[in-house]
């Protein structure tokens, strides 16, 4: 029997987790709150333009269409999931303040119809208001350097700020190499940080 492994890294910020989001660590433009509320949230998967139109591909548009809807899902979280048969498996990081979105995206994905079982290896980061500070450090000076502040002005930013013991972790996808070096370099520049990882993937 075939088995078909589909991997889906989720990268939204919706409407409902920006107004969660206090004022004091982001300041949204009004073109972007404007943008979040009129189209909603967005998903992308690195270059996967469809799913195959089989049992798996069907369950694995579905959980993404169902991960979009959580509430509290920020530029400071990282969701990925992976449907093999009829198990789907969640991965990632949510902060602290967000704790309840692990135990909810569990629950809408065991509800589609042909999961079978979820395995929850979603990690919620301890909190820390180093980390916090740290979160907006780094999401100021990334928006401030050069070209980068672009990678944030979508509905769905697509640069996402892990966290945890004041190691950075940049995730999402950025359209060049040199994108990709400014944004360590901004990263690295923060006062009090650590260690920077940069898993950013290029998209042409």
């Amino acid at each position: 029997m075939r088995t078909t492994l589909l991997t889906g890294l989720l990268f939204a910020l919706t409407a409902g987790a920006l107004a969660q989001t206090p004022q004091a660590l982001i300041e949204t433009p009004p073109a972007q709150a404007a943008a979040l509320s009129s189209k909603g949230p967005v998903v992308l998967d690195y270059g996967k333009s469809s799913f195959p139109d089989d049992g798996e591909g069907r369950i694995a548009k579905q959980v993404r269409h169902e991960l979009l809807l959580l509430p509290y899902y920020s530029l400071f979280d990282d969701l990925e999931y992976r449907v093999q048969g009829h198990t789907v498996t969640l991965s990632g990081y949510v902060t602290s303040i967000h704790a309840p979105t692990k135990s909810t995206a569990e629950n809408v994905v065991k509800h589609i119809e042909g999961v079978d079982m979820v395995v929850n290896d979603i990690k919620v980061l301890p909190p820390s208001p180093f980390d916090q500070e740290a979160r907006v450090r780094v999401y100021r000076s990334l928006v401030r350097t050069g070209s980068l502040s672009r990678y944030f002005w979508e509905a769905s930013p697509s640069i996402h700020i892990i966290v945890e013991h004041q190691r950075v972790t940049l995730k999402g996808y950025i359209s060049s190499e040199g994108d990709k070096n400014l944004a360590t370099i901004a990263a690295n520049g923060v006062p009090d940080v650590f260690k920077v990882t940069n898993d950013l993937r290029v998209v042409k």
